[in-house]
């Protein structure tokens, strides 16, 4: 199961008889397998990771540290759900450190991330601040490099 996860992990886009040939196992083993891991939860989902400069899409993308005072009974976990729970949350993650959640936000416009911020996020009973950082060019994503158009051509030297 470790090396059916190591290659869908790798490369989502593999099919089972591609799996099937690099496991050496049986098509229909491979493909029981990938149904009791989607049915456990383990496999959550497949995503595409896009160029976004190339497509013209300009979403505005945050990264919010989040103070939180932890509530009794549910620790931090049942802010955190509330908080991933919004559409505008990409991801949410429990950190050790300055600050207690590290929250993704993306947005059309830096007016409407900042709005997420101030009316929703900060309302919440339970936080204590906030600190926004705008993401502002991605070279990496998810383990994969954006290739950015690298202009090789030298600059004219005048003397």
């Amino acid at each position: 199961m470790e090396n059916l996860l190591k290659l869908l992990r790798d490369d989502p886009n593999l099919t089972v008889d591609e799996l099937s040939r690099m496991l050496n196992i049986p098509k229909e083993m491979v493909e029981e397998k990938l149904k009791t891991l989607k049915q456990n939860g383990i496999v959550l989902g497949y995503r595409t990771i896009l160029n976004e400069e190339k497509l013209g899409i300009d979403l505005v993308r945050a990264l919010i540290e989040v103070k939180i005072t932890p509530e009794r009974g549910g620790g931090f976990d049942r802010l955190a759900e509330r908080i991933s729970k919004y559409d505008e949350v990409r991801s949410c993650y429990l950190m050790s450190g300055a600050y207690d959640l590290m929250v993704v936000v993306e947005g059309d416009n830096l007016k409407e991330v900042a709005k997420f911020v101030s009316e929703k996020l900060a309302t919440i009973p339970g936080v204590i601040s906030t600190a926004t950082h705008f993401m502002l060019k991605p070279y990496k994503e998810q383990g994969i490099l954006v290739k950015q158009e690298v202009d090789n051509e030298r600059l004219p030297i005048t003397p």
